[in-house]
């Protein structure tokens, strides 16, 4: 926490004095730290390693020490130097105008924070004047390029924040740092990390890579990262079997790195992400040589991927394959050679600092005095790719200060400028920069692009190839995966998952923490298994059905008997001759109403029962086709009704037989009372007139209407009338049942009656079979809920209205039309006198 001792002076103006030793002007300061310029811009780069020594001082760390020059942060220091060069050498860009830089070595927050507080003090003083209103308020220069780290950035960046001068870094890359609330005058010329991991899990998607270790470095750039690429891809169905933080004070080989590796191992992972800053990446990788944990797939941040401070290390290559994510390689032209004639010229000899000049205690870098042609560090593909982030950083300030000085006309106003003024520039600049567009978004970002990489240990040498791209927006990657060397001698894209995928059909239910980790199990009958949802079935529509282990729903076929069905033919036809046989046993009878057969069958009461049998007859046809509300009530009511009326004829006709024959001359005035008051007309309309009464309540209160039942069958809607055995049509089919057996009783009391006069055998055997096709139905209807019971319903009423029909009037037509030999008045008395000799006799 930084502690500012402010004393106030005047109209609200304090200051603050940023010499933070007694003796400043004894330090050195190296020439090429400083330049002077119409407008200064301030540099922040890594020239020597961080200082990792805990201060028990309030003093700045000193920077330049022994053994700890940093090549990388040195190429940084050349690109900016090198960008001022060419915009000062243009005619066009800044004409007439030059610019100036004060760069600063930043190898610990403390040198940071002094390097931060040094340019933003007033031209000429040591002070920093806090006032009401900043928007007049000049410091020293217009701009900032750096730092390099999201730690040092976040300290910056702060301090900034109520001058609103533009900070442009080139490598803090931690979303934290998008936050305009916090950080209003922050950019970057670096892709935010949230792209970076949208990335690396589209990366773990490509290859099915569901269950993987993550390792993160101490600080912002690898714990947030970590944070936020394990809660992507948990979001996408991924699972972090293993997860670590590599401490900021960790060494090859310690304690605390030896258990991380032990766990990293029991973790069976085969995928390892390391979002890590290089430094420590290299103290993890240095670790993982060490416990020879080989064979796996290492995918790296971008922080890292190329970097040689990791590829160099002894015994890397045997890790296995490593992936990775970088920024898109672009190149300065002309940095090569201008750090080649750096390191050839003549270079001044460090001066100190004279009494009362700014310069920093951090302004010394005397290895950098000491380079020869062939003694300057490497600039490799990592260096170069942070230098350019760097340049087009330069660029951009210099770009918003051509609109700001309205240098299009060919000469540039050299107005005072503010730093607020610039950065609302700066975010308007859009313009080519070697073919490469500089450009920032909202969030003060560029436009993303990564380059995914695949190390190469083809030859002697460690080298990297470039294997795919990302595209936004939407979020895509393009990638040629024929040239990684996997690990093993398959060369087969590894597996790393914790359970196997599922048959087709199967859901997974979750074992123990991770949903990554799971059973199979088959769907049951009814659900589904949808491709979104990979851990629940999900239920299957009303009109459609699935098998047990399904991926899809069916639709449900629906039944009834159709018209067109062979069985639905068969019955139609077996109906249609019943039909006929009625209509021609109507009109058989009618022609010979006056013969004797007819007479002794009913005369014209048999006209009531083939009319009764033919509408039941008719009520078959409305089980056929989809049922409608007309089918419904007609279907079972009309035949209950008819065959009612049949049997009613039926049991008065045999009573009346016995009535002639055997009670006329014992009960004579039974017999004169029967006749006189119509008592077989009066039976027949009681009688028919209960069942009507049963139909009608039957049909107003537990009425049929048409219904899709779905519960019976999972594949199948049978669509019928509801109610169909309700209390209504138990109670017409009981009552057709007491005058069956009351038909039955007068038939068989009838046996002993003249020959011409005895149907009992034939009746007998029609109600028997009507008997057995009821109690058949109402046997199958109770113990099975079968598609093919109205079928059944069918047969059951066809078979009681034939038996009906063949025995009794069948019998009867048969004389007419083959024996009319005893269709005669003399036939009929002989068997009468028969029938009175065999009573006298007995």
């Amino acid at each position: 926490m930084l502690f500012w001792v402010v004393r106030l002076i005047g109209l609200q103006q304090l200051s603050l004095a940023i010499c933070w030793t007694s003796d400043c002007h004894s330090f050195e300061t190296s020439p090429d730290f400083s330049l002077q310029g119409d407008y200064l811009l301030a540099g922040l780069f890594p020239l020597h390693a961080d200082c990792l020594q805990e201060r028990r001082l309030p003093q700045v760390t000193f920077c330049d020490r022994p053994d700890s020059f940093n090549g990388h942060g040195y190429h940084l220091f050349q690109a900016m130097r090198f960008a001022v060069e060419e915009i000062n050498n243009s005619t066009s860009l800044l004409p007439h105008v030059s610019l100036g830089y004060e760069l600063y070595d930043v190898c610990s927050p403390s040198a940071n924070v002094y390097a931060t507080l040094s340019f933003l003090s007033l031209p000429g003083t040591r002070h920093i004047e806090i006032r009401g209103n900043l928007s007049h308020y000049s410091p020293r220069v217009v701009a900032v390029i750096g730092p390099d780290t999201t730690n040092h950035a976040v300290i910056t960046a702060a301090l900034l924040s109520p001058f609103l001068v533009p900070l442009i870094s080139y490598e803090a890359s931690s979303t934290t740092l998008s936050s305009k609330q916090l950080y209003p005058s922050f950019l970057r010329t670096i892709p935010s990390d949230q792209h970076q991991v949208e990335v690396l899990v589209l990366l773990l998607q490509r290859f099915g890579w569901l269950w993987f270790s993550l390792v993160g470095s101490h600080g912002d750039y690898g714990q947030l990262g970590v944070q936020a690429l394990e809660e992507l891809a948990t979001q996408r169905g991924m699972c972090v079997a293993f997860k670590a933080i590599i401490p900021f004070s960790a060494r090859a080989g310690d304690q605390r790195m030896w258990d991380m590796m032990l766990h990293l191992a029991q973790a069976s992972t085969t995928v390892v992400v390391v979002f890590s800053s290089r430094q420590l990446a290299g103290v993890f990788f240095e670790s993982v040589i060490l416990a020879n944990l080989t064979g796996k797939v290492w995918i790296g941040s971008e922080d890292w991927a190329i970097s040689t401070h990791v590829t160099r290390m002894p015994g890397i290559r045997n890790i296995g394959t490593v992936l990775g994510v970088v920024i898109k390689q672009r190149l300065i032209p002309g940095l090569k050679e201008f750090e080649e004639a750096y390191a050839r010229a003549e270079k001044r000899a460090p001066r100190p600092c004279s009494e009362g000049s700014f310069c920093s205690t951090n302004q010394l870098c005397r290895e950098c005095q000491t380079f020869g042609a062939h003694e300057m560090p490497a600039l490799g593909a990592f260096s170069m790719s942070a230098a350019y982030n760097a340049y087009r950083a330069v660029y951009a300030v210099a770009r918003g200060l051509h609109q700001l000085l309205g240098c299009s006309a060919g000469a540039c106003a050299r107005d005072p400028i503010y730093p607020w003024q610039l950065l609302q520039q700066i975010y308007k600049v859009n313009f080519l920069l070697h073919e490469d567009t500089v450009a920032f978004d909202d969030n003060g970002g560029p436009l993303p692009g990564y380059s995914i990489i695949t190390w190469d240990w083809s030859g002697y040498n460690w080298t990297f190839r470039v294997i795919g791209s990302s595209t936004w927006s939407p979020v895509q990657l393009d990638l040629n995966q024929t040239k990684i060397q996997w690990p093993g001698k398959s060369q087969q894209v590894p597996r790393s998952v914790c359970s196997l995928d599922c048959l087709e059909g199967y859901h997974r239910v979750v074992m123990g923490s991770h949903r990554c980790c799971f059973e199979c199990v088959p769907c049951d009958a009814g659900t589904f298994l949808n491709k979104s949802d990979l851990y629940s079935c999900q239920p299957c529509k009303k009109e459609e059905w699935a098998p047990e282990g399904s991926q899809t729903c069916f639709p449900r076929t629906e039944v009834f008997l159709t018209w067109q069905d062979p069985i639905s033919s068969v019955l139609l036809a077996a109906n249609t001759l019943l039909l006929l046989l009625l209509s021609g046993a109507a009109v058989l009878f009618a022609w010979h109403l006056d013969t004797p057969v007819v007479r002794s069958a009913g005369g014209r009461l048999c006209f009531l029962m083939l009319a009764a049998l033919a509408a039941g007859s008719c009520s078959l046809y409305s089980f056929f086709g989809e049922p409608t509300l007309p089918t419904c009530l007609l279907r079972q009511a009309l035949f209950s009704l008819g065959f009612a009326i049949f049997l009613s004829c039926l049991t008065i006709r045999s009573f009346q037989l016995l009535i002639i024959f055997k009670f006329s001359t014992k009960v004579p005035t039974f017999y004169h009372a029967w006749v006189q008051n119509h008592g077989a007309g009066l039976f027949v309309m009681v009688s028919s007139t209960v069942q009507l009464l049963i139909c009608l309540t039957w049909l107003a209160v537990w009425t049929p209407l048409p219904t899709r039942e779905y519960e019976l069958f999972p594949q199948l809607v049978v669509l019928e009338c509801t109610q169909a055995n309700s209390l209504g049509f138990l109670l017409a089919t009981a009552y057709n049942g007491l005058l069956s057996v009351s038909a039955f009783a007068c038939s068989y009391l009838c046996k002993e009656l003249p020959e011409n006069y005895n149907e009992a055998k034939c009746v007998t055997f029609s109600l028997l079979l009507n008997f057995v096709s009821w109690i058949t139905f109402f046997t199958l209807a109770s113990l099975y809920q079968d598609k093919h019971l109205p079928m059944i319903n069918v047969l059951a009423e066809l078979a009681s209205l034939s038996s009906g029909f063949s025995g009794y009037f069948l019998p009867k037509c048969y004389v007419i039309v083959g024996r009319p030999d005893l269709n005669n008045t003399q036939h009929f008395q002989a068997s009468i006198q028969d029938y009175t000799r065999r009573r006298g006799s007995t």
